[in-house]
């Protein structure tokens, strides 16, 4: 069902992006799944970067949004085996390189939130924290962590 969504849409989920660090890309607990911090990785390579206000739009931070929700599913895929396993999807972390003054944080976590709800539909509503912070490595515009409770 999950899956067939993302083909309908378009979007086929990579590869999982190797870490860049000393971390692990998913841990599970019970039944929900963690992520690790995705950044806009397409094919190994970021084509997003900047602060966001200053150096990227809004709109082209919330494409690198959706990009970053995409490896997180990624990530969840390639601990779970199959997306249809997800029962719901919890919570998202939003962090957004942000210019001083920039305030739109949350428009630009819409980006990833409005996507996920489009694959997931009622099981996609979540909570959600959007956080400014003045980088994100390698120079991300986003960065998404994001917690799923998966099917008993």
């Amino acid at each position: 069902m999950f899956e067939e969504k993302l083909k309908e849409l378009g979007i086929e989920i990579p590869e999982a992006p190797k870490p860049l660090a000393s971390y692990i890309p998913a841990a599970i607990s019970g039944n929900l799944v963690y992520t690790a911090g995705q950044v806009p990785l397409e094919n190994g390579k970021l084509n997003y970067t900047g602060l966001t206000g200053k150096d990227i739009s809004i709109e082209d931070a919330q494409k690198a949004a959706k990009v970053c929700a995409i490896n997180c599913l990624s990530v969840i895929k390639s601990a779970i085996g199959d997306l249809n396993r997800i029962e719901r999807i919890l919570k998202l972390t939003v962090f957004v390189a942000s210019a001083d003054g920039f305030v739109d944080q949350p428009k630009v976590a819409n980006g990833a939130s409005d996507f996920i709800v489009e694959v997931f539909g009622e099981k996609g509503k979540h909570v959600r924290s959007a956080v400014g912070v003045s980088g994100l490595p390698i120079n991300a515009p986003v960065e998404i962590e994001m917690i799923v409770e998966m099917k008993k």
